[in-house]
């Protein structure tokens, strides 16, 4: 299926703005296409770009400005996020013994087991290999990096 035929609409200036709404179009089905996966385990999917990012330090900590940079959805409230997830008992937080100010941000044994779970039960590549070929794949996100400049 085509975008015109998904959305009914064939009413596009151009290529470009043809791929606009398809990228858009495409970013919600894929929002959709994963939120079950992250409700199964209670997650919004900021919740989980945080732990997966505080995985990836493990076993540093991470600061809440390392985490805003990082985050795909940069206009995401990173400290009300790890408000969330120190309550879920999924991150711990204290103060920085270098510099009082700062706050040293751990993903919990608790984060990294519901991370190990979700790594099972939802692998990404199975989104993709029914419609793209790796290498497919990989152009997809090569050109995906040239559209951002």
């Amino acid at each position: 299926m085509g975008i015109e035929e998904d959305i009914k609409s064939t009413n596009f200036e151009d290529n470009y703005h043809k791929a606009v709404v398809n990228l858009a179009y495409t970013s919600g089905w894929l929002n959709n296409y994963m939120r079950p996966a992250f409700e199964k385990h209670n997650l919004t999917q900021q919740q989980f770009n945080i732990l997966r990012i505080l995985r990836g330090q493990y076993p540093k900590p991470a600061t809440v400005n390392l985490l805003k940079e990082r985050m795909v959805d940069k206009m995401s409230d990173a400290s009300r996020i790890v408000d969330r997830l120190v309550q879920k008992g999924l991150v711990s937080r204290c103060t920085n013994s270098r510099d009082r100010r700062a706050v040293d941000i751990r993903i919990s044994e608790e984060g990294l087991a519901i991370l190990k779970k979700m790594d099972i039960d939802f692998k990404t590549k199975d989104l993709f290999k029914q419609h793209l070929t790796e290498e497919e794949a990989g152009l997809l996100s090569d050109l995906l990096d040239k559209m951002r400049g």
